[in-house]
């Protein structure tokens, strides 16, 4: 006899169906509000960008990012924007911030109106 394993998180719809064909029993809510479906989205976007950033062979990437994409089409269907929203967005995000073409790494800078998503290391 094998005790339950609790994951409380967001699951694609397939899910259930394989957990079904493998014997297993299981115990699943749909989500009705918009607002919770938003917050477990946005946690899965976590969960999805740290395991592609796992990943260590080509096949592995395409699995991994096919999944966050999955997630990110999720949500952006689910806030109302097109596909020409998207478009417009990245193309600005681009002009204002640039790609990575160049490949810099930045170690430090005095510029302290700087904001990054990241922690800083080291001290200020």
């Amino acid at each position: 006899m094998s005790g339950k394993v609790f994951y409380n998180k967001l699951i694609r719809d397939a899910i259930p169906g394989k957990i079904e064909r493998n014997g297993s029993k299981y115990e699943v809510r749909k989500i009705t509000e918009d607002s919770e479906f938003q917050q477990e989205l946005l946690k899965k976007i976590e969960e999805e960008a740290r395991a592609l950033s796992m990943v260590r062979d080509r096949s592995e990437f395409l699995n991994e990012y096919a999944d966050l994409m999955v997630v990110l089409d999720a949500l952006t269907n689910l806030l109302e924007f097109s596909e020409a929203d998207i478009k417009t967005a990245l193309a600005e995000n681009l002009e204002m911030k640039g790609g990575f073409n160049e490949r810099f790494f930045l170690h430090w800078s005095e510029d302290t109106d700087y904001k990054s998503n990241e922690t800083p290391q080291g001290l200020r």
